[in-house]
Parts: C-alpha cells; structure tokens; sequence
C-alpha cells in the first residue's frame, strides 16, 4: 500500500513521495535542555521514532536529524539559579534526554546537533538573510522583517495582521513590525556570547532549526517535524527565514503530533502539572510508557491517566509472557527433533495449518492498512495483534496433549511463523525488549511491587498464608488476600498444586488523574490474563471464593 502521510501545510493525507527516490531527509525539533524531559518530549519522539522505524522497514534509506537546543533564555535563567555555567547545564540535560530516550528504545538519529555548534551556520544564513533585505540590525540585535515574507502565516494560517508576539518572542518598540523576530541577540552581561559582524550575541530561538536543517539536510528536504505548539510561531518563522536566504528552500511534508493532556488539560511545564520520563519510568517500565504513547493516533490529544499506564503495563506483560511460552515450547521442539529426528520425508519444512495462514494474514494486513494511513498505531495491538496472541496461546494448550506427529510438527511450524510476524510489528512500534522476555518480565514484575509497596517476600508470605486458609476451609481469609493483594495490582492464579503472582491491574482504581508518586487503585478492564484454571480452582469457585484476576 501507498504510504500517506497528513500534511500540516496543506492540511490533508498526502501519498508520500520523497525528492530523491529511495532516500528521506528528516528534520525534527529537539528539547530545549535545562531540565528533564518530560511526557510531551516522550511523544514526539516516540511518535517520529515510529515514523523513522516504519520508514526504514519500507526500505528507505534514511537521514534522520533530531537538534538540541543548548543557547536560550530558560537555560540561562536556570543555570544562574543554579549558578551553573549555561552550557554545563544544558550538557548535562542533553545527556539525561538520551538516557530517556535509550531506555523509551527511541533509535539513535543519524545526526544530534547543537546549536553551540553551529555558530558558523548561524551567522552564515543570518548574514544571507541580511544581505537578501530580509532583516535588519539594531543597536547589535538583528530581526527578521516579516512584512518581506509574502508568504507568512501558510503553515499556521495566522494573518500577519493579526500576529501578536508569541513565546519567546519579545515585544520591542524598535521592530519596525511587531511580528518581526530575532534572528540574533547582542550580548548581555553574565550571558554567554559569540562574536558575530553585528557585535557579541547570540541567535534567536528559531534561526537554528533552519540554519542546521540545511546544514544536514539542504535547504530542500522530506520531512520536517514536531509537536503541533511548534506550528505557530517556530514552524512559521522557519519557512520565513529559510526562503528568505534561500528562495528555492523547500519542505515537501510538515508533521506535528498532538498534545499529551493531564486531567485533559495540556500537560506543560509552564503550568506545572506535566510528569517528566523519569518520574513515570521510576515506577512503571519504559515500555509500557512507549505502548501508552503508540496506544493513539500520534495527531490526537493523549489523555495521561494512572489507568492508562496500568492498562499498558498489563498488556506488555501478556505479550512478553505470551511470546515467553511460545520461545519456551519452540526450543523444546527444536531441541527435541535434533536429537530424535524430524520425522519428515525428505526433510521438508511442515505446512502451517489454515487457521495460522489466515492469522498471520490478517495481522499483517491490518498492521500494513493502519501504519500507510499516516502512521496510525491506534488500534494495531488490538484487533487481529490480541487475535494471533490468543492463537498462540490456544495452540501452546493444543500442544499439551496428545497429538499425531504431522499435526504436532504442523503447529509447531504454524508458532514459527506467527512469532516472526508478531516480533515484525514488536519491532516497528519500537517495543521489542533489550533484553530476554524472562528478564522483561521479572522487571515489569519489580516496577508492580514498587507500585504495591511491597516486596516478593510479603506476597510469597501471603501466598502460604492463602494456602493454610483454604486446607483450614477459612475461604474468608483466602479471598480477602487475594482481593486485598488485587486491589494492589498483584495477581494469584493456581496452577495445578502451585500458586504464582503476576502483575494486574488494581481491581479498584479510583478514577481520577493523580500524581504518578501516589499509590492508585483502578477498575477492572477487559485485558485478557494467562490464568491456569485448574478443577481445585473450578470448585473453589463454586464456593464463591475464587475470583480471577
């Protein structure tokens, strides 16, 4: 299928044709470093990392620029209260950004700059700009004249009559346009400075995502992207500054995705209600955060709640444990049928059953119709994802029981392939584990008692508790610790004589937006478990004590 991408500029889906066949260029706006980032960064980059895997997988060969912002005013007024040297401080936040973004699995870009780096750059196009009579200079400030744009306001559809000066654009009586912008700012005491032929200074805000686009990419390229804030005024005063040096300049694709909303209000530092990474990877693992953030069509408003986390952080635990009895069943077989023989004629690979062929089909058509439609990840781990977990499942239980050796080397093959198409999709949306499953889980296991405020020797306390109240026939006390330890996000199941724990989502929830410090309580939801019922189980439940997870 076509690949179609939506396109703030001409505000529609757009089939996606890069300039050059076979190779993109893609430019996205970075943070602004003087702290740690928070959920809004989180979603950008994960959903133009999406975009970047996705990309890759149709076989593009892809130059993928995401800068940093290490000059700007909020990171100078922080390191003065920390009485930090700026480009320190901002060093050291660039650094924490990529270690969130490691642990989110956010590929590395093929080119992180900053602007301290740049300079040259910077001052190259600022003087381009100047010479081309797009800007002016003032007492060592240089702005950019937007009344020589005649274009000013297509991305955003703002009238250049009605601009007001935006974030981080400072009112000045000596712009000869209140809409006019810096490209440039003299130097004040205790700020860093570069010497520049217009005196000491440094840039303006929006001169540098041009000035290092065109440095990595030309003045012509694929795809520029960012969160939809940016639109309006960086987006716009980019198109502005880098016509005005270069009139062939040219981006063929304007990507923004939406906002991450707390309580449905947007989620910003400058109204204090925002969680950085690190707060919610404390307590939940990173990649139930990435299946949050892939869990919505990147365009749209995302909602944070502790619910929505939890309902994450449940369903990768189903997927890995899925895909860890599958790999476990696998390696049994293959151990087996090197040691015992195939039992094929001619050593031909078996065939997979019907029913895998149509489950592997589907998946793959869903996944490929929703990703060529801009990119939407909304529903691809429902649907026919759930459909082939189930089947998974519903084939290791088949396997259990005693088959003739075509039909147990047919659904061993008919795994094979379903794994392979089910990692395929893991892979793109970024949510393969680093590591092995076993040790995935153990982790999303650790972050669920973190959440409890337990540890596994209070829940295996418990566990035998449980177990002496029901050969005591004390079905009181045995459901009030499974409910009680419920309520916590921790999960019993009986399997055969043994009981095990695994992480859930708290039965009873309050449904509400809280910080991700307090400790929650949710409604049940619908997430199917791998619970072992067994025929004690069956009884026990007749009885009215056994309730599953």
């Amino acid at each position: 299928m076509e690949l179609k991408l939506y396109n703030s500029m001409t505000q529609q889906k757009e089939i996606f044709t890069p300039k050059v066949p076979g190779k993109v260029g893609m430019y996205v706006c970075g943070v602004t470093a003087y702290d740690l980032s928070h959920l809004g960064h989180a979603r950008a980059a994960v959903a133009f990392d999406v975009l970047y895997r996705y990309l890759q997988h149709l076989g593009y060969e892809l130059t993928y620029v995401r800068n940093f912002t290490d000059v700007d005013d909020k990171i100078i007024r922080r390191a003065n209260e920390l009485e930090e040297n700026p480009l320190s401080l901002s060093d050291r936040y660039c650094q924490e950004y990529l270690i969130d973004m490691a642990d989110l699995q956010c590929l590395p870009p093929t080119h992180q700059p900053r602007v301290s780096d740049h300079m040259e750059q910077i001052k190259d196009m600022i003087t381009q700009i100047i010479n081309n009579d797009c800007a002016y200079v003032v007492d060592g400030d240089v702005f950019f004249a937007v009344d020589k744009s005649p274009n000013y306001g297509q991305l955003s559809g703002q009238k250049l009559e009605h601009t007001r000066a935006g974030e981080r654009v400072a009112v000045d009586s000596r712009k000869r346009n209140p809409a006019d912008f810096a490209l440039w700012k003299a130097a004040k005491p205790d700020e860093p400075s570069w010497d520049s032929p217009w005196g000491p200074g440094r840039p303006g805000w929006h001169i540098e995502c041009s000035a290092m686009s065109a440095q990595y990419l030309s003045f012509k390229f694929d795809i520029h992207g960012g969160g939809i804030d940016l639109i309006f005024p960086h987006h716009e005063n980019e198109i502005a500054q880098s016509c005005a040096a270069c009139q062939e300049s040219n981006v063929s694709y304007w990507m923004h995705n939406g906002h991450v909303t707390n309580n449905n209000e947007k989620m910003s530092k400058s109204l204090g209600n925002f969680f950085t990474i690190r707060q919610i990877t404390e307590l939940y693992h990173p990649l139930a955060l990435r299946h949050f953030l892939t869990s919505a069509y990147y365009r749209s408003p995302l909602n944070y709640t502790v619910l929505q986390l939890e309902s994450a952080s449940d369903a990768v635990f189903y997927i890995y444990q899925t895909l860890q009895d599958c790999e476990v069943a696998l390696s049994s077989f293959r151990e087996g049928n090197l040691k015992e023989g195939t039992g094929l004629k001619d050593g031909k690979v078996p065939r997979i059953t019907p029913a895998a062929q149509e489950c592997i089909k589907k998946l793959g058509s869903e996944f490929q119709t929703r990703m060529s439609d801009d990119l939407n990840t909304s529903h691809i781990l429902t649907g026919a994802f759930q459909d082939a977990l189930k089947f998974i499942n519903s084939s290791l239980n088949m396997l259990k029981k005693k088959l003739p050796k075509q039909q147990q080397l047919s659904m061993f093959q008919s795994l094979v392939e379903l794994e392979k198409e089910v990692k395929s999709v893991l892979g793109i949306l970024g949510l393969t584990p680093p590591g092995t499953y076993s040790e995935v889980l153990e982790q999303l296991k650790a972050k669920a008692l973190k959440r409890a405020g337990l540890v596994e020797e209070d829940v295996l306390r418990l566990i035998e508790e449980r177990v002496t109240a029901r050969k005591n026939k004390d079905f009181a006390r045995s459901d009030q610790i499974r409910a009680d330890l419920s309520a916590k996000g921790i999960a019993l199941m009986d399997e055969g004589k043994e009981t095990i724990w695994r992480p859930c989502v708290p039965v009873e929830q309050e449904q509400k937006t809280p910080s991700v410090e307090q400790e929650q309580k949710a409604p049940p939801i619908g997430q199917e478990h791998k619970v072992a019922t067994t025929g004690e189980e069956q009884k026990a439940a007749a009885t009215g004590e056994e309730q599953k997870a």
